[in-house]
């Protein structure tokens, strides 16, 4: 028997006698978890368009101004690889709920700490320093965090329910989305233009530090992978999981990473760039552009359950497959909309354009886990999603940049969203053939 046969074997028979009572309870604990972990992440993304452009980054140049804030944005998800790799590592030695409260607590501390931040008029250039070392941080946090939610929770489920369970804690997202930037709105009526500039920015990062409690207490609550323990007891757990990873499956890593760029990068594009660029170019208000990104989020756990629940039903690849190629689609059309100078219209198009993203990034979960033995799963998923993640983050840049170029017409970032969309198109249908084979789960 094959050291992957063997492998395979023991993740079957470590769930066999998993209960649907004990999938939800797990669920739910890393949904939880997750939400409160891309607030936080995602508080970043809409400050680096309406506020560190302007508190941070000193410029004449709008422009200019936006891409500096946009690459701090980038730095933070370049950081994440790295931070894949320790967690990843960390997860597939001592356990996957041991390095979850690691990131989880890490990233509430990071997060706070950049609401305590003095601005570039209080201290000069050691302000845009100390934010871009803070959103590093906050990457390597949350390079682990993720894969990590995502290892344990479907290694908790029943197999022939991972597609719908995967897709559980990618309702972190969305949710995460409408508590930042509904946080983000609340200020912008409460305060007037100047004060939420100078201090109203603050309180939505501030907030996280007691939220941070509440995911420590839920985190605590979570039950280890019974994958992960049959590992252990099985003496299958390896030494060097990057090593390992790297050379046994580095095509995993890429055709993971392709799956999950769409649902990470897509949605970058649709949500921080286009903030930026319906304030700043097209001169809509920022709370117009703040609830647009919050209805696309609230739609969007709608459609990561169907997604879920599609891909139970004829397999997580052909979810991503033929998700990919409906948001390729609804591109030009969303950015069409977007660029109409209606309101209505202007919510329908980043609604449009998030829900048809959903759909792959509903299944990327399941995919991905799939890719990888459970012996080096943490750390597979990690470099695959955090690959992603890295290059998504320099999307809203290079966006700001294409545009800018084109004299601020929006084709080049609807040409963005149809490329990412159809590169994970392709992924989606070749996955299925690098799938760890398990009986009963469906790639």
């Amino acid at each position: 028997m094959s050291e992957t046969t063997r492998t395979s074997a023991i993740e079957y028979d470590a769930t066999q006698e998993l209960s649907i009572k004990d999938a939800n309870k797990v669920a739910l604990g890393a949904l939880i978890g997750t939400a409160l972990e891309w607030y936080d992440f995602f508080l970043f993304s809409a400050a680096a368009a309406l506020v560190f452009n302007v508190q941070y980054f000193t410029s004449e140049n709008a422009t200019a101004a936006a891409l500096a804030s946009f690459a701090t944005f980038g730095v933070g998800l370049a950081a994440r690889p790295i931070g894949g790799i320790i967690f990843g590592r960390m997860g597939d030695r001592i356990g996957r709920r041991k390095v979850l409260m690691i990131t989880i607590v890490g990233i509430g501390l990071v997060t706070g700490l950049i609401g305590m931040l003095p601005t570039y008029a209080a201290i000069g250039i050691a302000a845009p320093i100390l934010l871009v070392l803070l959103r590093v941080l906050q990457g390597l946090f949350v390079g682990g965090e993720w894969s990590g939610a995502m290892t344990i929770v479907v290694e908790n489920a029943p197999l022939h329910l991972r597609a719908r369970y995967a897709a559980i804690p990618q309702i972190g997202s969305p949710i995460g989305t409408i508590l930042s930037s509904g946080g983000f709105f609340i200020m912008t009526l409460v305060f007037s233009q100047q004060n939420f500039d100078a201090w109203g920015w603050r309180i939505p990062f501030l907030i996280a530090l007691p939220l941070l409690l509440v995911a420590v207490y839920i985190r605590s609550k979570l039950e280890e992978s019974p994958v992960f323990r049959q590992l252990e007891e099985s003496g299958e757990v390896v030494k060097s999981p990057v090593l390992t990873t790297f050379r046994d499956s580095w095509r995993q890593i890429i055709v993971g990473m392709a799956a999950a760029l769409l649902g990470v990068g897509g949605f970058y594009l649709v949500t921080a760039f286009c903030v930026w660029y319906g304030v700043n170019v097209l001169g809509y208000d920022s709370s117009l552009m703040l609830l647009g990104s919050m209805v696309a989020a609230a739609v969007e756990i709608f459609v990561l359950i169907w997604g879920g629940n599609l891909g139970a039903k004829y397999g997580a690849s052909r979810v991503i497959l033929w998700g990919g190629v409906l948001s390729a689609v609804v591109a030009v059309p969303a950015f069409m909309m977007l660029s109409s100078g209606n309101p209505v219209l202007v919510v329908i198009a980043m609604t449009l354009a998030v829900s048809a993203l959903s759909l792959p990034y509903a299944a990327s979960g399941t995919v991905l886990t799939g890719l990888f033995p459970a012996k080096t799963r943490y750390t597979g998923v990690g470099l695959a999603q955090n690959t992603a993640g890295m290059l998504s983050g320099f999307i809203p840049l290079l966006a700001t940049g294409f545009v800018a170029a084109a004299g601020d017409h929006w084709w080049p970032a609807a040409a963005m969203l149809a490329f990412l969309s159809l590169f994970t198109a392709v992924a989606g249908a070749i996955a299925p053939g690098l799938s760890v084979k398990l009986p009963g789960f469906k790639h």
